[in-house]
């Protein structure tokens, strides 16, 4: 732990000069007096390092003292610091180690290019999560990841939606991949492609063989393949609706996924049109969440699938009552 820390103070103050005492206790959740110690360690180490106490005061080393890797043009640097995926290093254990690499690599960079690098990390940001997903179940890919890179076999219990009780399948995996704040396990099942949720495995186990994948066939195949498949049968159900327009910001908000090409709207009218997607009918009771702001126009089969459900659902509540009397 120490001498990562330690590299971690001498990359930084080659990264920023002069650095504070407080700023580099905050950053490596230490205290002011660990990071004075461990100034004195660099410094006993042959490192060119020293520290001004007072208001401007604060840690840095000798000018020209400096790592420089060349190679690397201005858009390359800058091409490794847009982080995609908020939250995907997390669930892999790798958040620290992350945070880590950049600080190297910024210290690394050839000197005109860490001014660009820097701006790029703290002006873009990509989050791959959809608004509105809700809560997501806690993954535990620690097992998953084993066997992708152990190229061993994996035996899962898995649950799929809608069923109760998991499945057992034995498979053979050829990597992980986060979609949309999803992690998915991409793998063969007799010898055939099979797409797993993460959030969805109850158990996992390692087995003694060996994996048995595809001759000449990678992950980017396989997932290229299975996501052709999901597209295919998300081309299911084309649905017109009619919106209020007082709910039309919200709509777009809870809908937006759903959404084929835009909506209708004239800027004045009480009720504007839109077109969704849905990849099955029963989808379709997605929009009972407006109540009585969003009307499906066409086609007839989601009028009924709507109207059964609102049926359901009011029998449910009469029931109640009754039973409550």
């Amino acid at each position: 732990m120490k001498s990562g820390r330690l590299l971690s103070i001498l990359l930084l103050l080659q990264t920023r000069g002069r650095v504070p005492a407080r700023e580099l206790a905050d950053r490596l959740e230490v205290s002011v007096r660990t990071v004075y110690r461990d100034v004195e360690a660099l410094s006993a180490a042959g490192v060119p390092v020293y520290a001004e106490r007072g208001r401007h005061g604060g840690i840095e080393l000798l000018a020209g003292f400096r790592t420089d890797v060349t190679g690397l043009t201005a858009d390359e640097s800058r091409a490794l610091f847009v982080l995609a995926a908020q939250g995907a290093h997390a669930a892999l254990g790798l958040d620290a180690a992350l945070g880590s690499a950049l600080r190297k690599v910024m210290a690394a960079l050839p000197a005109p290019h860490r001014p660009a690098a820097d701006v790029t990390s703290r002006r873009i940001l990509v989050d791959a999560t959809r608004w509105r997903s809700g809560p997501q179940q806690a993954v535990d890919l620690e097992v998953l990841q084993d066997s992708v890179f152990s190229d061993r076999r994996l035996r899962l219990r898995y649950r799929h939606s809608g069923e109760r009780e998991p499945r057992t399948y034995t498979v053979d995996p050829y990597g992980l991949v986060a979609k949309a704040g999803i992690w998915y396990l991409v793998a063969d099942r007799r010898g055939r492609p099979r797409l797993f949720r993460a959030d969805r495995v109850r158990s996992a186990r390692l087995l003694e063989e060996s994996v048995r994948r595809r001759p000449s066939v990678e992950l980017a195949d396989v997932w290229a393949e299975l996501r052709r498949q999901v597209e295919d049968r998300e081309n299911g159900v084309e649905v017109t609706v009619r919106v209020r327009r007082e709910r039309l910001d919200m709509f777009r908000r809870m809908a937006g996924p759903q959404l084929t090409d835009g909506v209708d709207d004239d800027g004045e009218s009480e009720w504007v049109t839109a077109r969704l997607s849905y990849p099955v009918l029963r989808a379709v009771r997605q929009l009972l969440a407006f109540s009585d702001q969003v009307e499906v126009l066409e086609p007839p089969e989601a009028r009924a699938e709507l109207l059964a459900a609102a049926r359901s659902v009011t029998g449910l509540y009469q029931g109640a009552g009754r039973a409550r009397s």
